[in-house]
């Protein structure tokens, strides 16, 4: 049986489903009304090697927030449907990506804490409602419920677009790479026996 998770979210504000596959090859098909987000998730998906689906409609008249907000939520949920108990899980991930004049390293720890640490420069040349506050709102809830520490570190970069596409593909290849399985893991990765 595959690791796979099928979610629905319905609010006033937004409406979003999502099928997601851990295992999968990097096909997805992702409409979430906001094309720079679609994008993002598209390399997220790509690099991290997982097949994902989401149709989402918000309420984007308002602005973008509810929308990436909740897709974060549903995507956090998806990532610790299809780990489970996390036994025989690798639970670290690390990825270093340069983007152009970019270069985002995202560390990741399935520990059942969730916590965000967000460190971007100051960045210029983009003209997107679809910002780096933006961002930061999806990763919160993103991590908030898939219950992991995600640590974003941008050293530079001058380009929001190139900065966030760094970041989107980081995440991606590093959770990849904790969620991936390990032989050697018989129970849960810790010391304590439990996270």
């Amino acid at each position: 049986m595959g690791r796979i998770a099928e979610i629905e979210r319905i609010t006033k504000e937004t409406q979003i489903r999502l099928k997601f596959d851990l295992d999968g090859s990097g096909k997805c098909d992702i409409t979430t009304g906001i094309p720079f987000f679609d994008h993002m998730l598209t390399l997220f998906t790509v690099h991290g090697f997982f097949d994902l689906m989401i149709s989402a409609n918000g309420d984007l008249d308002v602005d973008f927030h509810h929308t990436v907000e909740d897709i974060g939520l549903v995507l956090g949920q998806a990532i610790k449907d299809t780990t489970g108990e996390k036994k025989g899980v690798a639970r670290y991930g690390y990825a270093v990506t340069p983007m152009d004049d970019a270069l985002a390293t995202v560390a990741v720890d399935l520990s059942n804490r969730p916590f965000l640490v967000y460190n971007l420069p100051t960045c210029t040349n983009f003209n997107d409602a679809f910002d780096a506050g933006t961002a930061k709102e999806f990763f919160r809830a993103f991590t908030n419920t898939g219950l992991f520490n995600l640590h974003i570190n941008v050293q530079y970069g001058e380009n929001l677009h190139h900065v966030l596409e760094a970041i989107f593909k980081s995440t991606g290849r590093a959770l990849n790479q904790a969620c991936g399985m390990d032989s050697r893991i018989k129970g849960i990765r810790s010391s304590k026996g439990s996270l």
